[in-house]
C-alpha cells in the first residue's frame, strides 16, 4: 500500500505541473477542457478534490488565465500598429534593408499621387507631327508585314465594332507588347557580345513603357468584360511568342510589322475622335492619371487624352519604320543613334 502511493505521488508530481490546475476557473472552460476529481496532497495522500484538466496542444501549454490575458497583449499591439485612421494599409513599409522611396511633390509643393511614374517622367505631347506619313511595302518582306497588319483589322472591327474606348484598350494590350520584348532580346545581345546597343534598348523599353501607359487611361473610361479581359489573355499570349520569334528570325520585318500596326492605330484614334465630335461618346473628363501623365490642364477631357495617346502612336511608327530602314541598309541597330525621349 505504501509502495502503491509512493509510485502514484511520483507519477502525479512529474505530470501535474503539466496537465492539472489548481486555479479557480469559473465561466473559461471551453472545448477541449474536461474535469477531473484526483489531486494528490502530500500531507493527507490521496484526496478528492475538484481541478481542472485541460488539454493543450503539443506547442505549449497555457490556462484560461495565460490565454485571456495573450489574446488581450495581441489586441493593444494590434492597435498599437495601427495607424490614426484605423488603416493598416497606410502606414509606412519598414524595411531592415533601409531602402526609403521618400516623398515625392509636384511643381506646385502638393504630393505625388503615383507610385508608376514620377514628376520627371512627364511630357507634353508632341502634337505637331504628321499623322498621315505612311511607308509604301517594297520589298517582299515588306508586303508581308503590311498585309499582315492589314488581315487583322478584319477580325478587330468585327469583335468591337464602334466601341473604341474598348478598343483602345485591346489595342494597347498588344501594342505594349513589341517594345518590350525586342527590348529584351537587345539587352541579351548586348551581354553576349559585350557591346553597347546605342541607345535602342532604353529606347524600347521605354516605347513599351508609353503604351502601357496609355492603357492604364482607358481602363479608368471604359471598364473591359469578362470575355474582352478573356480575349486580351489570348491574343497576348499568342502575340508575344509569335513576335519573339520573328524579331529573332528578321528584326528588320519585326520592326516593320508594329510601324504598320502604329499606322492602324493613328486611324483607329482618328475614328474614335469623329465619335466623340459626332456625340456618340460622351467627352467625359480627363483621368487624373492622363493629366499628370502628358501635363494637361486640368480642365482636360477625354478628346485631349485621344489626341495625345494618337500622337505618341505616330511617334512610335517613326521609331520602328527607323529601325527597319536601319536593317534594310545593312547596318545594325547600335550603328545608328536611338531616338530617346522622341515623343
Amino acid at each position: 500500500m505504501m509502495m502503491s502511493r509512493n509510485v502514484a505521488r511520483s507519477a502525479v508530481a512529474h505530470v501535474g505541473p503539466r496537465f492539472f490546475s489548481t486555479a479557480r476557473v469559473t465561466g473559461l472552460l471551453t472545448a477541449g477542457k474536461s474535469s477531473a476529481l484526483i489531486h494528490v496532497n502530500p500531507s493527507n495522500g490521496l484526496e478528492r478534490k475538484a481541478v481542472t484538466w485541460i488539454r493543450f496542444p503539443v506547442v505549449g501549454v497555457r490556462n484560461g488565465s495565460s490565454m485571456a490575458s495573450g489574446k488581450k497583449e495581441e489586441n493593444e499591439e494590434e492597435k498599437k500598429r495601427r495607424s490614426g485612421d484605423g488603416d493598416l494599409n497606410d502606414k509606412a513599409i519598414i524595411s531592415y534593408w533601409g531602402i526609403d522611396p521618400g516623398t515625392v511633390t509636384k511643381e506646385d509643393g502638393t504630393k505625388w499621387e503615383w507610385s508608376c511614374f514620377k514628376p520627371w517622367e512627364t511630357y507634353k505631347a508632341d502634337l505637331s507631327i504628321d499623322l498621315k506619313k505612311h511607308h509604301a511595302p517594297i520589298t517582299f518582306l515588306d508586303n508581308v508585314a503590311y498585309w499582315t497588319v492589314k488581315s487583322l483589322r478584319f477580325p478587330t472591327d468585327l469583335f468591337f465594332q464602334r466601341r473604341y474606348g474598348c478598343r483602345a484598350m485591346m489595342l494597347e494590350t498588344v501594342a505594349a507588347v513589341p517594345g518590350m520584348v525586342g527590348g529584351l532580346l537587345l539587352h541579351c545581345k548586348s551581354l553576349r557580345r559585350f557591346e553597347h546597343s546605342g541607345g535602342w534598348i532604353k529606347a524600347l523599353i521605354e516605347e513599351a513603357e508609353n503604351e502601357r501607359m496609355h492603357l492604364m487611361t482607358f481602363m479608368e473610361v471604359a471598364q473591359p468584360k469578362w470575355y474582352d479581359r478573356a480575349l486580351v489573355f489570348a491574343v497576348q499570349g499568342v502575340f508575344f511568342n509569335a513576335y519573339f520569334l520573328a524579331y529573332l528570325i528578321s528584326p528588320k520585318t519585326a520592326h516593320r510589322v508594329v510601324g504598320y500596326l502604329e499606322e492602324e492605330a493613328i486611324h483607329s484614334y482618328t475614328e474614335f475622335l469623329k465619335e466623340i465630335d459626332n456625340g456618340n461618346i460622351e467627352n467625359v473628363p480627363a483621368p487624373a492619371i492622363a493629366i499628370d501623365y502628358w501635363r494637361l490642364p486640368p480642365d482636360a477631357t477625354l478628346r485631349d487624352v485621344v489626341i495625345v495617346v494618337r500622337a505618341d502612336e505616330a511617334h512610335h511608327r517613326d521609331v520602328n519604320h527607323f529601325a527597319s530602314d536601319i536593317h534594310h541598309q545593312g547596318h545594325e541597330l547600335k550603328e545608328a543613334a536611338a531616338p530617346l525621349g522622341y515623343h
